[in-house]
């Protein structure tokens, strides 16, 4: 293959680098360094702040071109990325590679302590927490505090008693979906908890679990 041309020899400087491996861009900042000048610059900006790139939809605005052409998709709703397992579509590439796990199921992130594997990197950051005892999600109203954002904001409707879901057989409120369900049974009939021993069914795992004491105090 032939070798590409450059007009200035500047270029074919600064290409060569690439080859000999010779970084001799370095930022003051963090020492960090990189082959190319360009690169620097883009690099530096995470020291800086600057954000040149603005979005002509919003306020917006981003330290690199390809922020700025994702966030732009979420305003077109343009979709390039598409799976070829079951055809979803995604405005960027990252959220497609960690749908296709899905179809593939791929676990990159594991975890030494336990063992266990994830398919994505923010669900594994949550799982360490059990490990770390890390507790981010401080509640303003009573200073309790949580591994993630979903048992904060679960917590907080006990201070706003916010109750989003609705029974739509009698009405009832509740502040987390998991008693909505529960609650439902009532209307139902349904009893998914049974004794191994008796074969009795019960609507709640605590019933069950006080039912089984009777068995053994038979014992």
């Amino acid at each position: 293959m032939a070798m590409g041309s450059f007009s200035k020899r500047w270029y074919l400087k600064e290409h060569q680098r690439i080859h000999s491996g010779d970084p001799t861009h370095r930022c003051l900042v963090c020492d960090k360094i990189f082959l190319q000048a360009g690169d620097l610059r883009k690099h530096q900006r995470t020291h800086t702040g600057e954000t040149p790139y603005s979005c002509p939809h919003c306020d917006k605005s981003f330290a690199q071109s390809g922020g700025l052409r994702n966030h732009i998709r979420t305003h077109t709703g343009e979709t390039p990325y598409r799976c070829e397992d079951c055809g979803k579509r995604f405005s960027q590439s990252v959220h497609l590679k960690k749908h296709v796990r899905i179809h593939t199921g791929e676990t990159p992130y594991h975890c030494d302590v336990c063992g266990r594997s994830f398919k994505r990197g923010d669900t594994f950051k949550i799982h360490q927490r059990v490990h770390t005892g890390e507790n981010p999600y401080q509640c303003s109203e009573c200073n309790k505090k949580f591994s993630h954002l979903g048992s904060l904001k679960l917590h907080q409707r006990v201070h706003t008693r916010e109750t989003p879901y609705h029974c739509t057989v009698c009405g009832k409120s509740f502040s987390q979906s998991g008693t909505l369900k529960k609650h439902k049974r009532i209307h139902t009939g349904e009893r998914p908890f049974i004794c191994q021993v008796c074969g009795k069914a019960f609507t709640q795992l605590p019933h069950l679990k006080s039912h089984l004491k009777v068995h053994n105090k038979k014992a």
